[in-house]
């Protein structure tokens, strides 16, 4: 098949976009296929006629890669560096994508998960993989989703939706109390998340998370343990468990090596071991999503599973959790790319 990976993008997660974005394409030329890794909003100027020059196989002897580094990527560096440009889809990206095979969407965050990509797809009949635009658009905002959730009787953590306008401390302090967490509500990878315990904390969490947008979500904090679950072809994968040597699961404890400690499979019952794997393909269906996703707990004192959020397009670097999480179950890295990638043309 030729494929396109898609990934970069305008987006706060860009770098880790783009280091999965390289993996998956260095796979997928290894299991024989066609390949190019297309930033998205970079685009290429180049003319129809040489389409197909741009993909690459693995006797040509091209391999990806790219570094995250450990903190998120300067997007006004990245605008200037491509003049500026407004539009988030670059030059020529939609007729690349028509010309190939299938997308392998790589993106995270911004438009690459909030259903823009997805919805711009269908319209143009352009076969891709992973969740459609109405679960990504459910699963991207954070209070949206918390509220099916809370009406399907899954727990989650309490919260309130802050914006810059009409919002208060008292409010926050009121409702939330300390400690809180403080994450933008269409954010991923942890970016402008922060754990406030004053209220100098508080202000200083909602300055960096409203750097990021508007409406901020402040969450109770829920003590325990951190776990995790892959959702693929609608079946539950082992359960990993997220240990950070240091602090919460951010950014740099995320996408570093050796931060954070994982453990697959998880230390767990196995009464609660199906628990979990039971409530993350619960939540996965009840925020229609695809083919693949993860889905975050904590499983707090009470022994009770608290839901912290969906991803619709989880990562895909080195230190990720759904390629672990496959390999618990017999799928190599390469199996699952593959496996991922033939789906659309599947359904």
């Amino acid at each position: 098949m030729k494929i396109v990976v898609l990934a970069g993008g305008l987006s706060p997660e860009r770098d880790v976009s783009l280091s999965s974005g390289s993996l998956i394409a260095n796979s997928l030329m290894e299991s024989g296929h066609e390949v190019l890794l297309l930033d998205v909003y970079e685009g290429l100027e180049i003319d129809a006629k040489d389409y197909g020059i741009l993909f690459s196989k693995a006797d040509d002897g091209r391999k990806y890669s790219y570094q995250v580094t450990e903190k998120e990527p300067d997007l006004n560096e990245i605008k200037l560096r491509n003049n500026g440009q407004e539009a988030f889809i670059g030059k020529n990206v939609l007729e690349i994508c028509k010309y190939a095979d299938v997308v392998f969407i790589a993106l995270h965050g911004s438009m690459g998960e909030n259903g823009q990509i997805q919805a711009t797809f269908d319209n143009f009949n352009i076969k891709y993989t992973g969740t459609g635009y109405i679960g990504s658009l459910l699963a991207m905002d954070k209070d949206i989703s918390k509220r099916l959730l809370v009406q399907a009787g899954i727990p989650t953590a309490d919260w309130i939706l802050y914006h810059t306008s009409n919002n208060s401390f008292n409010t926050i302090i009121e409702k939330i109390g300390f400690p809180c967490v403080i994450k933008p509500c269409s954010n991923g990878s942890s970016i402008g998340v922060s754990i406030a315990g004053t209220k100098d904390e508080l202000n200083r969490a909602l300055q960096y998370a409203t750097t990021y947008e508007d409406n901020v979500l402040i969450e109770k904090l829920v003590k325990g343990r951190e776990f995790s679950v892959g959702i693929l072809k609608e079946e539950a994968l082992p359960v990993i468990e997220i240990i950070p040597l240091k602090g919460f699961y951010d950014y740099k404890n995320k996408y570093q090596g050796g931060m954070t400690k994982e453990v697959c499979p998880a230390e767990l019952s196995a009464e609660l071991t199906k628990t979990i794997q039971e409530r993350a393909l619960l939540v996965h269906k009840i925020l229609r999503l695809g083919d693949y996703s993860r889905i975050d707990f904590i499983l707090n004192d009470d022994n009770e599973f608290i839901c912290l959020e969906a991803n619709t397009l989880p990562g895909m670097t080195p230190t990720s959790l759904i390629p672990q999480e496959a390999k618990q179950k017999g799928i190599s890295y390469q199996s699952l790319c593959e496996i991922i990638a033939k789906m659309p043309l599947e359904n």
